[in-house]
């Protein structure tokens, strides 16, 4: 019953799916694996190691014959030398990765809200991994110039999305003859082009050019082969200068035999640096004038070699080998490889729109004049730093922004309910209702406020304020005086009792005399004042 019933769907979506041309589509064809491997075909897991042996003319004629069309054993090589150049390999494996872990992101094509489903429905499929997990493989075009990937359609809950992208070696590939530039599936003589939406095919070109010309892999091989001449030639040297020479003497009447024991003696010791001779016979060897020079001649060769790696794959040098010139020099390689992630997160958005992001729609939602797109690379934003001081210094200035997007921005969640807090805004503090009263101001604070007032630019009346401070300043002597005779009057038992204590009362003028004279100091500069400014005026 269920065979029935999966039967059914696969008819209705023969004739119902489409691609973004608005051409039927073939479900058998997408879902049917078609670059597999052959046994006994010509698409066979078994590869060759053209590595092997290699020279500067076996090497050329490689290349040579990859370009009339021959492309296996250039494939093969190009996979060789990552497996044998540990050196190549860290520095494309860096490349790779770098893009590989990238945030992947999703823009619909407008704010319809046909075109936000689209796009939610683009951004679900992304997070099952599917294509996170083959972005790696997609980009082994960085090194061989074109990397293909098959895709396996699957039919799941009333939708037909990618369930992996498998990555087939190029060696299961070729180009077609005519233009040199149309990928052909190995299949017969002449190759067999390619399922339509069944494979992407991305392209990462170093120069301009036919894509087998264009890969780093093509300048990289000769790099391998001179650092593995340099190489071989370090090893030969330490094998015959890193140890002592053994010679093993025999005498004159010794037998054929004992020669043969004495032979196995001193070559089973270590290494090929061996001789044997009669005692009588005498050997000169001619010693190297520096060995650690020689030694160091070899090392700085294979680390030339490293450097030209570097510099083909990355850009620079400073990310992968220690040299002079401090913070700043690395600061300004760091950003030439910034500069190729970018170009390389474009290309790959590229090719995915290109490529797949149509198919994943139209399948599921019918051809559409737009689509959704698919952005792989770091968000152009200002550092973290710079965000914080610019806003710190326009918010005072009207500037506001939504607490989500600020969170958003420093990556920061919202706090759970109940959870322990850190930070926030600070606790104002409230000034007190009851302020205490300030103490009164000493004669030569009233002078020097009176004095300041006097050359302000306002012109106050200096006589009025004079005139009031001078009655508070009595007003305070003159109370003293009155709370005496206040409380004589208020504890004498009769008039006669009151004149007698008022007769004895001895009453303390200083308060209002020093009253007075303040007033009348302050006068007299207030007049002294006045008499600059006018004579500033009329000069």
């Amino acid at each position: 019953m269920a065979k029935k019933k999966k039967q059914k769907i696969s008819r209705h979506l023969a004739s119902s799916m489409k691609d973004q041309d608005g051409k039927v589509v073939s479900v058998a064809e997408l879902t049917e694996e078609a670059a597999g491997a052959q046994v006994g075909g010509v698409r066979q897991w078994i590869s060759g190691h053209p590595a092997d042996g290699m020279t500067p003319i076996k090497l050329a004629s490689i290349l040579r014959a990859a370009d009339n069309g021959e492309v296996e054993a250039y494939f093969e090589l190009a996979e060789d030398i990552e497996e044998r150049d540990s050196h190549y390999l860290a520095q494309l494996a860096t490349r790779r990765r770098s893009v590989a872990q990238l945030p992947i992101t999703v823009t619909s094509a407008s704010d319809s809200e046909e075109h936000k489903k689209h796009a939610q429905f683009l951004r679900e499929w992304i997070e099952t991994g599917v294509l996170r997990s083959s972005l790696f493989d997609m980009l082994d075009a960085i090194g061989k110039a074109i990397s293909v990937l098959e895709t396996d359609w699957h039919h799941k809950n009333g939708n037909i999305l990618p369930r992996a992208l498998i990555w087939r070696t190029q060696r299961w590939f070729t180009f077609d003859r005519v233009d040199g530039e149309t990928p052909l599936l190995r299949e017969g003589v002449a190759g067999q082009p390619l399922i339509p939406h069944k494979f992407i095919v991305h392209r990462s070109k170093a120069k301009s050019g036919l894509t087998i010309r264009s890969g780093i892999a093509r300048v990289a091989v000769w790099l391998w082969m001179f650092k593995s001449f340099t190489v071989k030639d370090w090893a030969v040297f330490m094998q015959n200068y890193g140890q002592p020479l053994r010679i093993g003497k025999y005498g004159r009447g010794a037998t054929e035999q004992e020669k043969d024991v004495l032979w196995r003696a001193v070559s089973g010791i270590a290494g090929d640096c061996a001789a044997i001779i009669p005692r009588e016979m005498l050997i000169e060897f001619q010693e190297v004038g520096s060995k650690s020079s020689s030694t160091d001649m070899y090392e700085r060769r294979a680390d030339w070699h490293n450097r030209e790696i570097s510099k083909l794959i990355l850009g620079q040098t400073t990310t992968t080998d220690a040299v002079s010139g401090g913070h700043a020099v690395a600061k300004e390689h760091r950003l030439v490889q910034e500069d190729i992630e970018r170009s390389d997160a474009l290309d790959a958005s590229d090719t995915l729109n290109a490529q797949l992001v149509p198919n994943i729609i139209a399948f599921n939602f019918g051809p559409q004049e737009e689509y959704p797109k698919i952005h792989i690379g770091r968000p152009d934003e200002v550092p973290l730093k710079d965000f914080a001081e610019a806003f710190e210094k326009l918010a005072p200035h009207g500037l506001t922004a939504e607490v989500s997007f600020m969170r958003d921005r420093l990556g920061i969640p919202a706090p759970k309910e109940g959870a322990e807090l850190v930070g926030g805004r600070p606790t104002p503090v409230v000034p007190p209702e009851d302020k205490p009263q300030s103490k009164p101001l000493t004669a030569k604070q009233s002078l020097d406020r009176l004095f300041a007032s006097a050359h302000s630019r306002e012109e106050p009346d200096l006589l009025e304020k004079l005139t009031d401070r001078l009655e508070k300043d009595a007003a305070e002597a003159m109370d003293g005086m009155i709370d005496e005779v206040r409380e004589i009057l208020s504890n004498a038992t009769d008039l006669r009792d009151a004149a007698r204590k008022l007769a004895d009362l001895d009453l303390s003028a200083d308060a209002l005399a020093e009253a007075m004279a303040r007033g009348m100091t302050m006068a007299h500069l207030i007049g002294q004042a006045a008499l600059i400014d006018d004579l500033k005026r009329q000069s």
